[in-house]
C-alpha cells in the first residue's frame, strides 16, 4: 500500500506544500480545511496548536467522505502557534496587530509550536506538537516599518516568516528550524512512515 498511497494536505499555506515537496512529497491534493482558531478560555499555547491540528485533520476527512474520495488517502494536518509565555500572538492580519507582535518579541525570547496530525486510510490518527524557542535581537521602530513595508507579515503566526526578511534578526534558535517555518520535516516524516507511508518514494530509482 505504501508505493500507491496518496497523501492530502490539509492546508493552504504555499510554506507547507514547498517543505513536503523539499522532503520529495508531493501531495495528491490540496485540502484547505477552515476551522475557528479562537483559543478556548484559559487554553494554553501548546494544546491549542495540538487541538486546532487535530480540528483540521478531522475537517478534511468530513469533506472527502462526504465526496466519497477519501479511499487510501492519508490525511496530514499541522498548525503552529507563536507564544510569549502564555500569551498566544495571532496570525497578523493586519498592520498593527504585526507591529504589536514585533514590539513584543523584539530582544527576547519566544517559543513557536507545531501540532502535526496524520490520520491513515484506516483512520488512525497520530499526533506530534514540536516545540522551537527563538530569540530575536533587539529590534528598532525602523526596521519594524520596514518590515511592515515588506508584507511578509500577512497571515504569519506571531507576526513574521523566519524564512523571509525576519530570519536575520534570529539571534538564537534551540530546536527545529522547519518547525518555524510551518511544518516540522523530521517529525513529520516519522508520523507517516510510522505508518506505512513511503516517504522516500518520489527520490528516484536511484536514491
Amino acid at each position: 500500500m505504501s508505493d500507491v498511497a496518496k497523501l492530502v494536505l490539509a492546508s493552504g499555506s504555499p510554506r507547507r506544500i514547498e517543505l513536503l515537496q523539499q522532503m520529495g512529497i508531493e501531495p495528491h491534493r490540496i485540502l484547505p480545511a477552515d476551522v475557528d482558531e479562537t483559543p478556548a478560555k484559559s487554553e494554553i499555547p501548546r494544546s491549542l496548536a495540538k487541538r486546532l491540528s487535530r480540528e483540521k485533520a478531522e475537517r478534511a476527512v468530513a469533506i472527502m467522505a462526504a465526496e466519497k474520495t477519501a479511499t487510501g488517502a492519508f490525511i496530514l494536518a499541522a498548525d503552529t502557534v507563536v507564544a510569549v509565555g502564555r500569551r498566544i500572538l495571532p496570525k497578523a492580519t493586519i498592520s498593527d496587530e504585526a507591529v504589536d507582535c514585533l514590539q513584543l518579541l523584539s530582544g527576547r525570547s519566544h517559543r513557536v509550536y507545531t501540532g502535526v496530525c496524520v490520520i491513515t486510510p484506516a483512520g488512525k490518527m497520530r499526533q506530534k506538537l514540536v516545540e522551537t524557542r527563538v530569540r530575536f535581537k533587539r529590534l528598532s521602530r525602523r526596521e519594524i516599518d520596514r518590515y511592515i513595508a515588506s508584507g511578509e507579515w500577512r497571515g504569519k503566526a506571531g507576526g513574521y516568516a523566519i524564512q523571509g526578511l525576519a530570519g536575520g534578526w534570529v539571534v538564537k534558535l534551540v530546536g527545529s528550524y522547519t518547525n518555524v517555518v510551518g511544518l516540522p520535516l523530521y517529525e513529520t516524516a516519522g508520523l507517516l512512515a510510522g505508518d506505512g507511508f513511503d516517504v522516500h518514494a518520489g527520490w528516484g530509482a536511484g536514491a
